[in-house]
Order: C-alpha cells, then structure tokens, then sequence
C-alpha cells in the first residue's frame, strides 16, 4: 500500500485562489461569461487545462514566461473555475468549446499564436483547428488526448440519472476526488491546501456539467484526428509524463510523431505523471520558453 503524502500546510510563495480570481478578466461569450488570465506584452501564448481542472492548473507558470517575454493568455473554459457553468449538454460539445477559444483570441485582437495544451484541452484544440487551421504558429502538447490508443478513460458514464448521480460525488465529496485525482497523477508531489483549493473550490459549488458532458461522450470514443494532425505544418513540441496512466505515450508515439512530423530533438519524454505544471513546472517553462520564439 502507497504512504505517498497527498497534501502538506504551505509552499513558499505560493499563490492563494482567492488572488488568481483577483487577477482574472472576464470575456462575454454567447453562452457565458469566460474567466481569463492575460498578463504580459510579448510574443502571445495560449495555455489551455482540461478536465477537471482550470486555469489554475498554470499558475505557476505565468509570471516566469511573461519574464521570457510572452503575453501570456490562460482561459477558464465555459464549466471550469470561474468562468460560468450555464444548464445545458450541447454547451459543453467539443466543437463549443472550440469556438469559445476562438472567440477569446478574436476578442484579445490576436490573430494567430503558440499553442499549449493539456488533457481535453487537445480535444478542444483539434477541433478548433478543424476550424481555423493557419492560427497556431507552434504547437506543445502536454499528456493530451491525441488517439483512442492513447487515452485510457478514468471514468465512463451513461447519459441519465446514473450519470448525474455520479457527477453529483464531485460536488459532495470533493476533497476524496482531488485527494484521488493528484495523488494519481502525480509522482510524490504533495500539494499543499492552498493548491488545492483553487481545484476544489469550482467543483464544490456545483461546476459539474462540463464534466458530465465530457464524461458521457468523449470517453467512450474519440473522433479520428489524423486528417487534421496530418494537415498541420507549423512546429510542434511533445512534453509528456510517462507515468501517466491515463494518457499513454507509448502506445500511440510513433504515430503521433509521424502524422506530425516532429523533430526527435522535441519530443521530451519526463520521468513524471500527468500533472506536468504542478511537479514539472520549471521544465515546462524552460522547454516551453525557448520552443515558441
């Protein structure tokens, strides 16, 4: 049995959720307000979490790649930490999501930019290249949703009362979830209470219908991506854990590699789990921070 800590009191210089929520703006999209972190005056670069995170999940990146010089955009997707969780299933599609971040970049005023994503946030990627194919200039895929041999769901889930039942645990026994969810997914990297309360806090309000939504469709199949991986000519960066059990490098490596053309020289494999920013930061910053230049 694993004694691996979950959690410890404090870190230095940790950031609280109450100061990230400060630091947030807010975009009006046609299905809800969109909480966003854009700081810095540089180079643009996207950073897209997944389920069931948030923006939070790159807190700790932010303040060093601004200091790389990078503008430094960090949405919460519709359903996730602060931005809004309007009632609704189609809201919460893939190809919404997509849109959304579209709209965001619209409304930022740019045009095209580096691209890093994580988890569903490849997802959501695809498909939004499926729509705007020439408005990523660099491409870094962190432990993402690529091809159905890569991705071994943690939950599967029917449509229906069952279903909502189980997406109701997320909101009353919280903490056991993330308790869960961090000590799988990373290797002995106790977070700290102020960590995880910015995971926490948006699942115990009742933000869960983004989840249901993922859930109940993406995790019993996965559209074919490969048409659109192929298509892409920009550079691309893998940075991958390859503890994760969720989402596994090796079954699907040569495959990616190939439909995407990446340079051997950009495939970082690290000796980590799934949660890359929260016991990988600094690599990620390094090898993010000098790839989209």
């Amino acid at each position: 049995m694993s004694c691996k800590p979950y959690q410890v009191e404090t870190k230095p210089n940790e950031i609280t959720y109450a100061e990230f929520t400060k630091a947030q703006k807010k975009w009006t999209s046609p299905d809800g307000d969109i909480a966003y972190i854009d700081k810095g005056s540089g180079q643009p670069l996207l950073l897209l979490h997944g389920v069931p995170t948030s923006g939070w999940l790159y807190r700790k990146m932010i303040d060093p790649l601004v200091a790389k010089g990078y503008r430094v955009i960090v949405p919460d997707m519709l359903g996730f930490g602060n931005s809004a969780h309007p009632k609704g299933y189609g809201v919460y599609d893939k190809t919404q999501h997509a849109k959304r971040i579209l709209g965001l970049m619209e409304h930022l005023g740019i045009a095209k930019w580096p691209h890093v994503m994580h988890d569903a946030g490849g997802l959501w990627t695809w498909e939004m290249l499926k729509m705007a194919p020439s408005k990523i200039t660099h491409l870094n895929i962190l432990n993402t949703i690529i091809y159905t041999e890569g991705f071994c769901p943690p939950l599967q889930i029917k449509k229906g009362i069952i279903g909502k039942i189980v997406m109701w645990g997320y909101r009353t026994k919280t903490n056991m979830m993330i308790k869960k969810l961090f000590k799988n997914g990373t290797n002995d990297h106790p977070m700290s209470k102020a960590e995880t309360e910015g995971y926490i806090r948006p699942l115990r309000i009742g933000k869960t219908d983004a989840l249901y939504k993922f859930f109940t469709t993406n995790t019993k199949s996965i559209p074919n991506y490969e048409a659109v991986l192929k298509s892409l000519s920009v550079p691309v960066q893998v940075i991958w854990g390859e503890d994760d059990e969720i989402l596994l490098w090796k079954k699907q490596n040569q495959r990616v590699a190939k439909d995407l053309s990446i340079d051997a020289t950009h495939i970082h494999v690290l000796s980590k789990n799934h949660f890359l920013q929260e016991e990988a930061t600094n690599q990620l910053i390094d090898l993010i921070g000098s790839f989209n230049k």
